[in-house]
């Protein structure tokens, strides 16, 4: 198993968790389960099985939201990033008109709400374009949303996903979708898991994009992925977070456990009150 070597460390890594986690939690149970569990941040993908945001009761009002804020306040807890299902692929079209519309509508939830990041996917390369084609599609729809992003002082963060999950490709993205509110989610597991790409290799690649991270573990049996507790899978995790936390990474550490997708992993009972213990225990902090 991996050790660290940064346990004398006093700077405690800023955890949060994604409600894809806890698709049947309210949001009451969510913030007081983050704060009993030692999280200071909370990154919002669904509310009671709402994914759209902007729908949920926590957002549907001016008064609704000054009252979500209240709250949060209260807790000591902080919104890090809100999950949209936007694909960038998308060339032209009505898939491509909702992606754009919905990821502009959680930015401006997010600035309502004092988020910093919108996530949304690069996701598939179609069959019927080009890779090139596609890279260049993805980087554009990305710079549509980073200056609608930029006004509201928001970044968009495009999450290592799909079929994007070589780092050479998103790189290619990243420089071709330069701008100041344009950023990157690093999702360790969703890129080892598919390409066995060193974390060293890939943060050297992609460090000067990277403000927020998914984390996750997980278990390969041949093509089939098994979702585990931190530490128990073969996903090299706690490398790719000791490379972070050794060069001065300032952003969130982020669990991302699937249950929403995945019924039958641990409850999030379970799956969020381990994580915070494994990452303490980690760092001895």
């Amino acid at each position: 198993m991996y050790s660290s070597t940064f346990a004398s460390q006093k700077n405690k890594a800023l955890l949060a968790f994604s409600t894809l986690g806890c698709p049947d939690w309210s949001f009451q149970q969510i913030i007081d389960f983050a704060v009993a569990n030692g999280y200071s941040g909370l990154e919002i993908r669904g509310i009671k099985r709402q994914m759209d945001l902007t729908k949920c009761d926590e957002f549907s009002s001016p008064e609704r939201i000054k009252a979500t804020l209240s709250l949060m306040k209260e807790k000591g807890l902080k919104f890090v990033n809100l999950g949209a299902s936007a694909n960038m692929h998308f060339h032209e079209g009505p898939d491509k008109e909702k992606s754009i519309t919905e990821a502009k509508a959680f930015i401006d939830l997010a600035q309502k709400i004092n988020c910093p990041y919108v996530r949304v996917f690069p996701n598939k390369f179609p069959k019927d374009r080009t890779k090139d084609q596609t890279i260049q599609t993805v980087a554009e729809n990305l710079l549509t949303l980073g200056k609608y992003a930029k006004e509201r002082n928001v970044t968009v963060l495009l999450e290592t996903h799909g079929d994007f999950s070589g780092s050479d490709d998103i790189l290619r993205v990243m420089k071709a979708a330069s701008h100041p509110n344009i950023a990157l989610v690093w999702d360790i597991s969703n890129m080892w898991t598919i390409t066995k790409e060193s974390p060293d290799v890939v943060y050297k690649k992609l460090k000067k994009y990277i403000v927020h991270t998914h984390i996750k573990d997980a278990k390969l049996n041949g093509d089939k992925l098994q979702y585990s507790l931190l530490g128990k899978g073969d996903v090299p995790i706690f490398e790719a977070i000791d490379i972070l936390y050794k060069d001065g990474y300032k952003g969130y550490y982020s669990f991302e456990w699937e249950k929403l997708w995945h019924p039958e992993i641990a409850e999030p009972e379970i799956a969020l009150a381990d994580y915070p213990k494994a990452m303490k225990n980690h760092f001895n902090f």
